[in-house]
């Protein structure tokens, strides 16, 4: 199979599409296939970098100079050749070859979402919605999706009128292996990181600065959990490791009002065994997600043996499955402190298990995360690809 990926720039500071991209192309060149990637180059950029008008080069870049060249290429590119966007935000280029053999990949709608002042906790300056205006513009005009998850799926039909029967979902694969850790691999590797190494394991956040990874909920929820220990007397409570960004505005003014007894550790940067490591010594990990593409750290967290207490809305209540503990999503009508007494209590009933159900739920945990492999994504991509190269152009 003959495939072209489009690509997100790299002169973007965002990375996490270039490497999908990437990844992808090693995965299919692996299978046999004839793989190419497409993307802008800095040409107007170079000349303005470090300057506030490096941005608007970068868009020159990408839908002036960069259209010209893909038109040049496509004189060269055998009539069999597959066409795959590796986002939709790239819809810009779509119509390119919205007559030819065509793919794109779905990841999440939360941008156009926001511009289209569905989410409140994020609202959109009149830029970012004309953006949105035209990125949305440019995709709808594809003929095949694949999206990550039913809720994405749901939002390209709801929100930019792509008809359900040109979509197929295939769940994300995990980039790496993940998977249970013994304790005498993982204690050295939290010494080192200097986070909590006792028998009694922590709670875990793994998240960033997003606005919906709703880290300021999970410092009130642990806030309450804290109380409800000082109340019942139930002993020392457990430390909280939060996998983010240090804490800055209101997460370090939640951070402030903790009460006595609080032990928060902020970890940024950890490599692939320690933070293996540390999903796999945690008791429970909280991922109270105010909305989500996907939900990564759900899976990997259950892949290294990990119960879950996450929002239960999609996708993350699709991504955890039935191996997952949910609490109900916070809203902009409710206030913090209510929703996370809530959560308090359901993160001590978990806390509460017995080893006996502790395990059950472990080991549901990992045999849900085995259907998101890698391979099976692979595959999946690659016979969405088939029936497209299958499917006569209209």
């Amino acid at each position: 199979m003959r495939i072209v990926l489009f690509s997100h720039p790299a002169f973007l500071p965002s990375q996490s599409m270039p490497r999908y991209a990437n990844m992808l192309a090693q995965a299919y060149r692996a299978r046999g296939h004839d793989v190419e990637v497409w993307t802008a180059t800095a040409q107007a950029r170079k000349w303005l970098e470090g300057t506030r008008w490096a941005k608007w080069a970068g868009y020159v870049d990408q839908y002036l100079i960069f259209p010209r060249q893909v038109r040049k290429k496509l004189r060269e590119q055998s009539p069999d050749t597959l066409y795959v966007f590796c986002d939709q935000a790239l819809g810009p280029w779509v119509p390119l070859v919205r007559h030819l053999p065509h793919v794109v990949h779905a990841h999440d709608l939360l941008a156009l979402r926001s511009a289209l002042c569905l989410i409140p906790e994020n609202p959109t300056p009149a830029s970012g919605r004309v953006y949105q205006r035209y990125i949305r513009q440019g995709f709808r005009q594809a003929r095949h999706f694949i999206a990550v998850s039913g809720r994405t799926r749901a939002d390209l039909q709801e929100h930019a009128g792509i008809p359900l029967d040109h979509i197929d979902v295939v769940y994300n694969g995990l980039n790496q292996v993940f998977e249970p850790v013994p304790p005498e691999v993982a204690s050295p590797l939290l010494t080192q990181a200097g986070l909590p190494d006792s028998e009694r394991g922590f709670l875990l956040h793994v998240g960033g600065s997003q606005w919906y990874k709703n880290t300021v909920g999970v410092l009130k929820l642990y806030h309450h959990y804290l109380l409800n220990q000082q109340a019942s007397g139930g002993g020392a409570p457990l430390p909280l490791v939060m996998v983010c960004p240090p804490p800055a505005g209101r997460i370090a003014q939640a951070l402030a009002e903790l009460p006595a007894g609080a032990d928060v550790r902020f970890a940024k940067g950890l490599d692939s065994p320690t933070l293996k490591a540390v999903y796999a010594t945690a008791r429970v990990f909280l991922f109270p997600s105010l909305a989500e593409g996907f939900g990564w750290p759900i899976v990997e967290a259950q892949a290294c043996g990990t119960v879950v207490l996450t929002t239960d809305d999609a996708p993350m209540n699709e991504i955890g499955g039935p191996a997952a503990c949910y609490l109900r999503r916070l809203t902009t009508a409710e206030s913090v402190d209510a929703w996370a007494r809530d959560g308090a209590q359901q993160l001590a009933s978990m806390l509460a298990w017995t080893p006996e159900q502790r395990q059950a739920r472990v080991q549901q945990g990992l045999e849900w995360a085995k259907r998101f492999e890698a391979d099976y994504a692979i595959e999946g991509y690659l016979a969405v690809y088939r029936k497209v190269l299958d499917t006569p152009i209209i």
